[in-house]
């Protein structure tokens, strides 16, 4: 591995202007961005920045010791989350937003067990046409916070007569494991004015007001394939 001696000055300039540290109780969240990421809607173009970040233990704004570290650390083994923003969010007074939860099976399969493909779809084209607004690209929410393999156990008991709630409980998890805290506070620096929630579940606005996230209103989203997400 290169010692930072090693690195490139340019390279380390360039990185510096991108990353941004948040305090957190863990930790740090290291934002990265904006990147430049054109997305394909529907055969249409539509500009969009891009933006990840990590979760560490180390806080520190020397950049260079970060980077300097990565090649030593596997990160294709963990799943990092990220988000899409469009337009001026940061200043524009109306904003969507949407905290889509990661399903392999439905995002990346179009599996018609779930609605997750049509509402990731469907919520890119409401924050465009609306012409402001951004998508939280959650990793760790995979099968409500469970993870894959997990979810790929819940389904072997759905496909026997247990719901998606069911499931979960029997295999010893709580009925919805997702956490929002990182997304809020990457929020919290891209934008501080209230937001509209595309979500279909009242419940998840209250959820995330108490956690300190000031919404406004939301959007709902109907399914492609059956009513089956009402609480996504």
């Amino acid at each position: 591995m290169p010692t930072v001696k090693e690195f490139d000055p340019k390279v380390i300039s360039l990185l510096q202007e991108r990353i941004k540290m948040i305090n957190t109780e863990n930790g740090a969240i290291y934002l990265v961005g904006p990147i430049n990421l054109p997305i394909n809607l529907r055969g249409e173009t539509v500009q969009f920045k891009w933006y990840c970040w990590l979760n560490c233990s180390e806080v520190t704004e020397d950049f260079e010791h970060i980077v300097a570290k990565l090649s030593n650390v596997n990160l294709a083994e963990y799943q990092q989350s990220s988000v899409l923003v469009h337009g001026d969010f940061e200043n524009a007074d109306h904003a969507l937003i949407r905290f889509h939860s990661i399903c392999h099976t439905g995002d990346i399969f179009g599996s018609k067990r779930c609605d997750c493909g049509y509402q990731l779809e469907q919520s890119l084209m409401h924050i465009a046409e609306h012409g402001t607004g951004a998508l939280f690209y959650l990793a760790n929410h995979e099968g409500r916070g469970i993870g894959l393999f997990s979810k790929a156990l819940a389904y072997i008991l759905q496909q026997n007569g247990y719901d998606t709630v069911d499931a979960n409980l029997k295999l010893g998890f709580v009925d919805d494991a997702r956490d929002y805290n990182d997304a809020i506070q990457v929020l919290n620096v891209l934008r501080t004015k209230p937001v509209t929630l595309i979500t279909n579940n009242p419940k998840k606005i209250d959820a995330l007001r108490n956690a300190g996230m000031a919404v406004e209103d939301r959007v709902q989203l109907w399914g492609m394939y059956r009513n089956i997400m009402k609480n996504t």
